[in-house]
């Protein structure tokens, strides 16, 4: 008896498949049936398997697939220049300028003050050596009884005016170019704080990037980021630069979350406070890319000594892709579509029956009939309920 009852399972486990084919010939066929003779019966199409990071509509007869969001380009950093736009250690004078205020600040400093003072410096020398020899004691035996001298007292007086009115010409020239800059072609917001910095960038949607100072190797925890030659001198190198482009008008306003900082970069012969509550406003023109530094020039607390500046000027190609790297746009530049604005295509009755037929059918689809959608086998399976009910 135990070997019959094997022999029977084993023909039914072997039937089985045959029998579930014979099962699904015989729905097939019952559906065919059910369509309305002289039409070919509606494919109904395989559901689509998304593809990895796709977003799926479950809308029946929404396009099913959205393309994501590219990912935003990375953007390499210019290595600073040996000597250029920082101290140069023994060096004497003021950095080298790189900005059209800078060039005539520097001219009116070398060529006009220091050789002013240097002639005044000479003069005064030379009278107390006159004064020394042509009135010592062993000349003069008898004092001079002299009291006043209207010549000598003129030429005091008129002397220092006249002094002054030729460093107030330049100087008063210097301020106004200064203070009266051209129209900026772009702006960027300065915001100190105790005691880093933060830029913003309202042209190119507003944006914000905050900098710090890098610290040494040997400072800072295993795999965290330190300084390297590339970033810039010691003290003087940071994480995020102000990155702003070669040949236009950037204006600054420049203010302070906390105490008074002052933003200073000597070689675009810059300096202005950042008082908290206050907009104070400068300008540069860089006609040269590279990396410049400066630091905070106003004492501001215990790490005053550790706010550097770090500003890289690139060429406004670089620039926008710069901004693009941080997720700003250009001015009059279309923002990039993102997921949310990719809208999902509906497929609408009145457009399915205006489509052309797809390949392989025998004839266009019965009226009143919705044809299915490849890729969402929900739409197939409400054509097959609608032809059973007829």
């Amino acid at each position: 008896m135990k070997l019959i009852g094997w022999v029977l399972a084993l023909a039914a486990a072997g039937l089985t498949p045959a029998a579930a084919q014979v099962t699904q010939e015989a729905g097939a066929q019952s559906y065919a049936s059910s369509v309305t003779p002289g039409t070919a019966a509606p494919a109904v199409a395989p559901a689509a398997t998304p593809a990895p990071g796709a977003v799926t509509d479950p809308t029946p007869g929404a396009s099913a697939v959205a393309p994501g969001a590219p990912a935003a380009p990375a953007f390499e950093h210019a290595a600073p220049t040996p000597n250029i736009g920082m101290p140069i250690p023994g060096a004497m004078g003021t950095q080298e300028q790189f900005t059209p205020i800078g060039r005539e600040g520097a001219a009116f400093h070398n060529n006009w003050l220091l050789l002013l003072c240097a002639a005044i410096s000479l003069f005064v020398l030379a009278l107390l050596v006159y004064t020394i020899v042509r009135y010592r004691r062993g000349a003069n035996p008898t004092p001079s009884r002299t009291s006043h001298n209207t010549f000598v007292e003129v030429v005091w007086t008129l002397v220092p005016v006249l002094i002054l009115v030729a460093i107030a010409i330049p100087s008063i020239r210097l301020i106004r170019h200064q203070y009266s800059p051209p129209p900026a072609d772009l702006t960027v917001k300065v915001i100190g704080n105790q005691w880093y910095w933060s830029y913003q960038y309202p042209d190119n949607g507003g944006f914000e990037i905050v900098s710090n100072m890098l610290k040494e190797k040997n400072e800072v925890a295993a795999g965290a980021r330190f300084r390297t030659d590339k970033d810039g001198p010691r003290l003087l190198a940071v994480d995020e630069r102000l990155v702003i482009p070669a040949g236009k008008v950037v204006k600054f306003i420049v203010t302070s979350n906390d105490v008074i900082h002052s933003f200073a970069i000597p070689s675009f012969w810059t300096k202005i406070d950042a008082n908290p509550g206050i907009l104070n406003e400068t300008w540069v023109k860089v006609d040269r890319p590279g990396v410049y530094f400066g630091q905070c020039s106003e004492l501001c607390g215990a790490r005053h000594a550790y706010m550097p500046i770090a500003v890289e000027v690139v060429t406004p190609e670089r620039f926008a892709q710069w901004v693009a790297s941080k997720g700003g746009t250009m001015p009059g530049a279309r923002p990039a579509a993102t997921p949310d604005s990719t809208a999902a295509t509906t497929v609408t009755p009145a457009a399915v029956e205006a489509a052309p037929a797809p390949a392989g059918t025998n004839a266009a689809p019965p009226t009143g009939a919705q044809p299915a959608v490849t890729g969402n086998g929900t739409a197939g399976v409400a054509n097959r309920a609608t032809d059973s009910s007829n």
